[in-house]
């Protein structure tokens, strides 16, 4: 079943980035994304990390969360550099989620959030690095952290 889906996520996304509409294009994409589910499936790689489900349903509630974050964080980063306030700090912060995929999606978007960047991971304590200590304090704040959690499927 997981095939099946991973192999009409491919066509989806191969059908919508391609925008021609022909049988020779989509019949090599049909190809290609049944090659690749059949390489996926051969190594094993189609399981609850290589493909989170569970994701879905919440998924474009938080991207839209983390977007906004992003270009919040922006101008942030652009106001402390202009300005020359730069104390640069290291902490660790604990990640409360349960699986692997949540774990490393916290870690990716503090990463992703300019100002911040995730330097290691073990086991369930994440070490920042923040450009000064506002950054570290909208890290230390979890709410990220929470929105996370809602994602992984927790309340």
């Amino acid at each position: 079943m997981k095939s099946l889906i991973l192999f009409i996520i491919l066509l989806c996304l191969w059908l919508l980035m391609s925008g021609h509409y022909t049988n020779l294009i989509i019949g090599l994409g049909i190809v290609s994304c049944a090659f690749c589910t059949y390489l996926a499936n051969r190594a094993k790689l189609i399981d609850e990390e290589g493909l989170p489900l569970f994701f879905f349903p919440r998924l474009l509630n938080y991207l839209f969360w983390l977007f906004k974050e992003i270009i919040i964080s922006n101008f942030n980063t652009a106001k402390v550099i202009i300005s020359g306030n730069v104390e640069p700090e290291i902490f660790t912060v604990k990640a409360s989620q349960h699986t692997d995929v949540a774990k490393v999606t916290y870690a990716n978007s503090i990463t992703l959030t300019p100002g911040t960047v995730t330097t290691k991971i073990k086991n369930n304590i994440l070490e920042v690095h923040a450009l000064n200590s506002d950054f570290g304090d909208d890290v230390r704040s979890n709410e990220m952290d929470k929105k996370v959690k809602l994602l992984e499927g927790e309340r």
